[in-house]
């Protein structure tokens, strides 16, 4: 199915939707002053070891330490434990069983005070510090350069056996000895040219990136991933995309310019949004964006689906509602657990939700109804680009499932625990709606007005007239409007309303 790639970018954050068939089914923001560190590699110092927990914590140099796991450590680090491995025929350590090396408890990998080289695998989630690894990847275009691993892997998205060997054979020719290969899904189709390129790229990077390690103090950051927009050309942008739409013409320059550079044949399918509507109003997507926030989805049967996310896991509950049917109960059944299927496996993606997930569908008599819920599922979540295992479906009609979690979801980004309900539910922050705000204010200046009015909440108000108040400023600069921040305590933190005069 074709697809796009739409890019809004404010002074505050950016936003990135991928679009199958004119719907989201992904969606991504990152604010400026709180950018994602996945990819991140640091030079670290171990600062405590928790035997208890085969684990440690390593000052990267962020607010809070980062967690780094045992199974997360490769064990050639240090010299001074190789004799532990040592065999009668001198095995290397990066050969040895796996048996091995998992048996291994912390404090025979690494020290107190010890530095060595991290990679962040999973920003920092709610309390949580962020996670690291000493296992590298460093992913270009068409391929993922892991150095010290000897491996070749291949993208199970690359369906077509003629064409995973074809890419198999190139890759395994070109590949430097003591390096690791993933081949991404964009090579599908890609020449030996084009593959090689991306390696030489990659392997100078990461030789800069040992360069640099031996002249710094940790903690220390040596290397850091490309921003969202420039991630989103590298990872987003396949056969199925035909164009890459962003509304910010400093940013749409850079694009042009790193696509010419590393990407030329993307160059004709990147374009400039020039209407004077927001971009995301334009395409009529900021709905699929707000419904990825409710608790509640409803199905066109008039069946819905409740998802709730929890710390440990999200649960996603699946409902008749008004659905009646016309024939027997196990046929209404089965039609709104079909009709379920598709919701929910568009909702873990547009939501980002990872971790645990159970799906709690509703109950069906015959096995045959299960095997075919079962198997629509696992077909829906094919097109999932995270990693993702799914457990056959329960005699409780339970579907249990883990999908790859490195970054926040959707609510949590953009919401904040509710002080209404003492944390039990979710608003959305007093920043994010000052950011709403400020689309809608562009939205109503652009139609020719002298002077807005916004009412809100005291806490947006507040951050409106103060760290927030450089977005007033542009858009009246910009419109020539007058613009007039107002609070109003009565009013509910997620209320606001913008008068014209």
């Amino acid at each position: 199915m074709a697809g796009s790639i739409l890019i809004n970018v404010t002074r505050e954050e950016i936003r990135v939707a991928l679009l199958e068939g004119g719907q989201v089914v992904e969606f991504y923001v990152e604010r400026k002053r709180d950018a994602s560190l996945v990819g991140n590699i640091y030079k670290g110092k171990v600062v405590k070891i928790l035997p208890g927990m085969q684990s440690a914590f390593v000052d990267i140099g962020l607010d809070k330490s980062a967690f780094l796991y045992v199974g997360d450590i490769r064990t050639d680090i240090i010299d001074d434990y190789a004799h532990l491995f040592e065999e009668e025929n001198s095995v290397s350590i990066e050969l040895m069983p796996k048996r091995r090396r998992h048996d291994l408890l912390i404090d025979e990998l690494i020290q107190e005070g010890q530095e060595l080289l991290v990679q962040v695998s999973k920003d920092p989630l709610g309390s949580k510090g962020a996670r690291v690894t000493s296992y590298m990847t460093i992913p270009g275009r068409y391929l993922v350069l892991m150095p010290n691993v000897e491996h070749v892997g291949i993208s199970r998205r690359i369906t077509d056996e003629r064409e995973r060997a074809r890419l198999k054979t190139i890759v395994e020719d070109i590949k430097p000895k003591g390096v690791g290969l993933i081949i991404r899904t964009a090579s599908e189709g890609a020449n030996d040219e084009e593959l090689r390129k991306d390696l030489e790229f990659l392997t100078l990077l990461w030789e800069n990136i040992q360069k640099k390690k031996d002249r710094v103090n940790a903690p220390f950051l040596l290397y850091s991933d490309l921003d969202l927009i420039l991630r989103s050309v590298r990872d987003l942008m396949s056969q199925d995309v035909e164009r890459l739409v962003i509304d910010s013409a400093p940013e749409y320059e850079d694009v042009k310019e790193f696509v010419k550079t590393y990407f030329p044949k993307l160059l004709d399918k990147i374009e400039f949004y020039e209407g004077s509507e927001p971009i995301f109003d334009a395409f009529g997507i900021e709905l699929d964006i707000s419904r990825a926030l409710g608790r509640r989805v409803w199905l066109k049967s008039g069946g819905y689906i409740v998802i709730d996310q929890t710390e440990a896991m999200t649960v996603i509950d699946v409902n008749t509602g008004k659905f009646v049917g016309k024939e027997d109960l196990e046929d209404t059944i089965l039609k709104t657990n079909l009709e379920a299927v598709k919701e929910i496996a568009y909702q873990i993606r547009l939501r980002n939700l990872g971790g645990i997930i159970i799906i709690d569908f509703i109950d069906m008599e015959k096995p045959e109804n299960r095997e075919k819920v079962f198997n629509a599922f696992t077909e829906a979540m094919a097109k999932d680009r995270a990693k993702n295992t799914i457990s056959h479906i329960s005699d409780l009609g339970l579907i249990q499932m883990t999908r790859k979690r490195v970054r926040e979801s959707i609510g949590r980004i953009l919401c904040e625990t509710c002080p209404y309900c003492e944390g039990k539910g979710f608003v959305k922050s007093a920043r994010t709606l000052c950011y709403e705000i400020f689309r809608k204010l562009k939205q109503i200046a652009s139609q020719g007005v002298d002077k807005l009015i916004v009412t809100a909440h005291p806490a947006v108000a507040e951050l409106l007239s103060d760290e927030e108040r450089q977005g007033i400023e542009d858009i009246e600069n910009q419109y020539n409007v007058k613009i007039i921040v107002t609070e109003d305590p009565n009013f509910h933190q997620e209320n606001y309303e913008i008068a014209r005069l």
